[in-house]
């Protein structure tokens, strides 16, 4: 409630606005999050999140989840993955997926950084198929002002393909350094 209190009032003062919900069909995916070029990203996105109720999660390593902000990132959504096991992240995610039943979002910026990539990694594609949920494409575009979803996308397993369609959507939004967005 705070935190949808909070995210209105500042979507107003910046003069943001959301465009798009998630739908009662897209509430368990992977949700990409870009383009990502700039610590505000992640700050306008918990934003919309807020605004849009919804079930958004993200990883994390679980040495963050310690004191201080242990408790304010697991309010935020966090999701500890402890990486001591040699435990790889694809293979962690989609056990989060298979062991948590309810609606859940996990949200991934395929980047990996806010510098320009070339090539996103790919991890959320194998993550999709694997969990067996669609992959929704959720944006902020500072030249508009907006932080929306878009399409929901289903990976047909085709990934070359699949990831020319989900650039293509991409290349249309306007990063805050749209020097390191996608190209």
């Amino acid at each position: 409630m705070v935190g949808k209190i909070i995210s209105k009032l500042f979507f107003k003062l910046s003069g943001w606005k959301l465009v798009g919900n998630l739908t009662s069909d897209n509430r368990r995916c992977v949700m990409i999050a870009a383009p990502h070029t700039s610590n505000w990203d992640f700050i306008y996105a918990r934003a919309a999140f807020y605004l849009m109720d919804a079930p958004i999660r993200f990883t994390i390593k679980k040495e963050f989840m310690r004191f201080p902000f242990g408790g304010l990132l697991k309010s935020m959504g966090a999701l500890p993955i402890d990486r001591s096991r040699n435990t790889r992240m694809v293979d962690a995610m989609i056990n989060i997926f298979k062991t948590h039943k309810e609606d859940m979002c996990v949200m991934v910026t395929p980047e990996g950084t806010r510098k320009y990539q070339p090539r996103w990694r790919r991890g959320f594609y194998h993550v999709a198929i694997g969990a067996g949920v669609p992959i929704v494409l959720g944006y902020l575009d500072y030249a508009k002002k907006e932080a929306g979803i878009g399409p929901t996308f289903y990976p047909t397993g085709d990934i070359e393909a699949d990831m020319e369609s989900i650039l293509a959507f991409y290349r249309t939004k306007t990063a805050k350094f749209p020097e390191n967005g996608v190209r």
